[in-house]
C-alpha cells in the first residue's frame, strides 16, 4: 500500500472511532445524563443505562486486550460481557465507566496512528489469520455505534434528554 493510501486508511479508522459521521458519538449519548437514572431499567429492557455503557466499555476493552495480549482469553458469551442484572453503581462508577471507555478508545486510536502498526498483519495470537487491526477496529467501531444509538433511543423513549 502506498504511503498516501496508508495514511488515508489510518485517518478513516480514527474517524470511525471518534468522529460524528453517520451516527451519534458516545460523548453525545452520555452528555448531561440525569444521574438519578443511571440505574434505571427501561421498560422491557433487561439492563440499566449503566449496564449498557459498561457493556460498550467492556467489549471495546476486550477487543483492545485481544490486540495487545498474547495470553488473551475471551469472556463467556454473552454473560461475561454484561453486568449482573441486580448490580448497581453510583455517579463515580458511571463516570469511571465513561473515563475508561474514552481511555481505551484512545488506545485504539494510538495503535492505528502508530506508523509501526501493520494494519493488515494477522494478530500473532489471533484466532484466525483474517484477524488484524483493521478488522478489530471496525468491529469495535460498529459495536460502539450500535449500542451508542441504542442508548440514545432509550434516552429518547424515556424522555431523558
Amino acid at each position: 500500500m502506498d504511503k498516501n493510501a496508508d495514511s488515508a486508511l489510518r485517518q478513516q479508522l480514527v474517524n470511525i472511532l471518534v468522529e460524528r459521521q453517520a451516527h451519534m458519538i458516545f460523548e453525545d449519548a452520555v452528555k448531561d445524563f440525569p444521574p438519578e437514572h443511571i440505574n434505571t431499567r427501561p421498560t422491557n429492557v433487561e439492563y440499566t443505562f449503566w449496564h449498557l455503557i459498561e457493556h460498550i466499555r467492556y467489549c471495546q476493552w476486550d477487543i483492545l486486550d485481544y490486540l495487545r495480549n498474547p495470553n488473551y482469553t475471551a469472556a463467556s458469551f454473552p454473560s461475561g460481557n454484561w453486568r449482573k442484572r441486580d448490580e448497581k453503581t453510583d455517579l463515580a462508577g458511571w463516570n469511571k465507566t465513561i473515563d475508561l471507555f474514552l481511555a481505551d478508545r484512545q488506545a485504539l486510536v494510538d495503535i492505528v496512528q502508530d506508523p509501526a502498526t501493520d494494519l493488515y498483519a494477522p494478530i500473532p495470537h489471533g484466532w484466525s489469520k483474517d484477524h488484524n487491526v483493521v478488522r478489530e477496529v471496525l468491529v469495535a467501531a460498529g459495536h460502539n455505534a450500535y449500542h451508542t444509538g441504542e442508548l440514545g433511543i432509550l434516552r429518547q423513549l424515556m424522555g431523558l434528554w
